[in-house]
């Protein structure tokens, strides 16, 4: 592949709702420039982004997926990202990696929730946008309504640039507005141009929105517009590009993937109105002084690179995407990882074609490569200049939402699991595992059911590893609502030395989550050395309680009295001593399970509120209040019960159709209500039973 300079690249990232067709649209992208000899369709799994097996399965789009291409003298790295929601994954991947977002709508379905995310994302990271109304040829597509529909949820800065023109539902030419030109299109998706059809108003009206559009743009431009002359051709490319990059200008075109239509007009506006590498590829970075400096896109620069993705395979071996911000990165170049200080040892430099590779001395400013066998870096490092040490911001990836615990169907398997998941979790940053040492699980964390679900198919394709999910156990604690005092007496006799405790304790309730032993003993009836040996016993007794054989807490143990014999008695015979007072004492000090209580903040469009409220006080919640969040969301604040939380993420996806999210963090204990003690403590022995 040849070499462009930063100014001749466009990095462009395809997001959009999951179903709208973007990886139907790049293919059909690829195919028209030549970079294929055919049009792949996801049913028959043979596109060029959907590689994966598990993608091939499931005909969805599981991580991003790299595929550049030219276009007349410009260099396209376009970037399939997922749209499902539980891979945001890959979606943040690459709107992080591009300069501009081409949002993909489904003429069908029109603004949905995927579209926003794509269009918040891509503002949030100071991104340009364009939108493509995809599947024109469906049935019940409607263009102009989508139109409305985008104006409306994004503003002014909307404006086509392509408009179809329509006859009993079928489009019969598409009118690209810039060059005032209509196309037909054959069965191959190759264009005819045709008169411009008579829509009325409907047209003037499309083309002076482009012109006052393009007139914001540039002062020049404005005075030529307000005095009332036409713009040339130029212009508006100019104008729309200059406004587009500043963020003025949304352009949306038209066009269907599957049939080709339009798809040479979308190609001619990536290259014409989207911003180059070198134009928006400049970036902020932390420099060694820990002071901002702007990293120009530049092939003169030092070197700064980023690694935005990260593919371990167990077969492949590990392969580090990048993108080039500055410099030139060759296979010669020891570069700095700014996280670890080290340099990192190249391997291979390649060009990813979707899963093809192709090799590659160097790759310049602007561009975006891979780069196989590096050891330490992850997902989020940047490379440098050793003598120009600075560190890119790193993305900060969605919260894992739903937990899991691990049941192996394999007993001692277990060590494969957890390895497996330290591969996938470099690949994918939204992923969670952890070893719970209380409830002795293995516990997965992912963004939804789907996402769980393709973490335990890839645990047995790559890593051989066959698990079962399984609701994780909830860690209760028990503790005393009452004082009592109790005698503990170990007495054996069996030739020889004896054994001989005896003690009293005062067991009552208290604060804190450790056992706060004191004595209080008068006149030596138990001599001081034998005290640790009293602590040492109780500690040993709360790591069990009486109830279902969880941890106690908030219990005040006071050894109050007791006796000894100067021959038999022992450490280990006043540990029995303290045992035997505790299993006496506890039961009669009134125990209580204790259950855990999470702070929840939900955060949801404002007509799901009432909706949340209701669920909240349906789970056994307190609602603390609610407040306007940033995103334009309403926050709910409340207090849950952490048993009640299991399937809370499943709900808040289909209640909020994937606009809601939220944060749960652990707060404290609270008492678990008594008419639920019951079934807590038969799970509790059956799990004992079956261990």
């Amino acid at each position: 592949m040849r070499q462009y300079l930063a100014g001749k690249i466009r990095n462009v990232a395809i997001a959009g709702h999951g179903g709208s067709g973007k990886t139907s649209l790049a293919e059909a992208l690829l195919y028209k420039a030549g970079a294929t000899d055919r049009l792949g369709k996801t049913p028959d799994g043979n596109t060029v982004c959907d590689f994966d097996p598990e993608e091939i399965k499931r005909g969805v789009s599981l991580s991003s997926a790299i595929a550049p291409f030219s276009w007349g003298s410009v260099k396209i790295n376009l970037i399939d990202t997922p749209g499902l929601f539980d891979f945001a994954a890959g979606f943040y991947e690459g709107v992080r990696a591009a300069e501009s977002v081409l949002i993909c709508v489904s003429a069908r379905s029109g603004a949905t929730v995927g579209v926003h995310k794509a269009y918040k994302l891509a503002e949030k990271l100071g991104k340009c946008k364009m939108f493509f109304v995809n599947k024109m040829d469906a049935e019940h597509a409607d263009f102009y309504k989508v139109l409305e529909e985008l104006k409306t949820e994004f503003g002014p800065s909307v404006c086509p640039l392509v408009a179809p023109v329509m006859d009993n539902g079928r489009v019969q030419c598409y009118v690209n507005l810039v060059d005032n030109k209509a196309y037909q299109y054959n069965a191959k998706g190759e264009p005819t141009e045709v008169a411009v059809p008579d829509m009325e108003h409907r047209l003037e009206g499309l083309k002076t929105a482009i012109s006052e559009a393009v007139a914001e743009t540039d002062e020049e431009l404005f005075e030529k517009y307000f005095s009332g002359e036409q713009f040339t051709r130029d212009e508006i490319i100019r104008g729309i590009h200059q406004g587009v990059h500043s963020g003025a200008i949304t352009p949306v075109l038209c066009g269907s993937a599957a049939t080709l239509e339009g798809i040479d007009m979308l190609l001619d506006s990536l290259v014409d109105h989207l911003p180059s590498a070198w134009e928006a590829g400049a970036e902020m970075a932390t420099d060694a002084a820990g002071e901002l400096v702007e990293i120009p896109c530049t092939d003169e620069a030092p070197l700064a690179a980023y690694i935005f993705k990260t593919v371990a395979d167990p077969f492949v071996g590990k392969l580090s995407y990048f993108k080039v911000v500055s410099g030139k990165l060759s296979g010669e170049f020891a570069p700095v990882n700014s996280r670890t200080g080290e340099p990192e040892r190249l391997g291979k430099l390649i060009y990813m074609i979707g899963k093809k590779q192709e090799d590659t001395a160097f790759i310049t400013a602007g561009d975006i490569g891979a780069v196989t066998k590096l050891s330490s870096a992850v997902t989020g490092d940047t490379l440098c200049d050793p003598k120009t040490v600075v560190s890119f911001e790193r993305l900060e990836f969605p919260e894992a939402c739903l937990s899991m615990a691990v049941k192996v169907k394999q007993k001692g398997d277990e060590g494969k699991v957890a390895q497996g998941m330290q591969r996938l979790m470099e690949e994918d940053p939204t992923i969670r595992f952890e070893q719970n040492n209380e409830t002795h699980q293995q516990l997965i964390s992912g963004l939804g059911e789907q996402h769980l679900d393709v973490i335990v198919s890839k645990l047995k394709s790559k890593f051989g590893v066959d698990i079962a999910l399984d609701k994780p156990r909830v860690p209760y604690r028990e503790t005393i609502r009452k004082s009592v005092k109790v005698q503990g007496k170990h007495k054996k006799q069996s030739g020889g030395h004896g054994q001989y405790g005896d003690v009293w304790i005062e067991f009552s309730p208290c604060e804190g989550d450790e056992l706060v032993f004191e004595e209080n003993v008068f006149g030596g009836s138990v001599p001081k050395n034998f005290f640790p040996a009293v602590e040492k016993g109780l500690q040993d007794c709360v790591k069990k309680g009486v109830l279902a054989g969880y941890p106690m807490v908030g219990v005040k143990a006071v050894l109050l009295d007791g006796s000894y014999h100067p021959v038999d008695s022992s450490e280990m015979a006043f540990k029995m001593a303290a045992s035997l007072a505790y299993k006496a004492g506890i039961p009669q000090a009134s125990p209580a399970l204790l259950e855990p209580i999470g702070n929840l903040k939900v955060y949801v469009p404002d007509g799901n509120t009432g909706d949340m409220i209701s669920e909240l006080n349906k789970r056994r919640g307190r609602v603390l209040g609610m407040n306007p969040s940033d995103d334009g969301l309403q926050m709910v604040e409340g207090e849950v019960p952490m048993s009640e939380m299991g399937d809370f993420a499943t709900m808040l996806r289909s209640t909020t159709q994937g606009r809601g999210y939220f944060t749960f963090n652990f707060e404290r204990y609270e008492l678990l209500p008594s008419q639920l003690e019951a079934g807590v403590i038969e799970q509790a022995k059956a799990l004992a039973e079956a261990e």
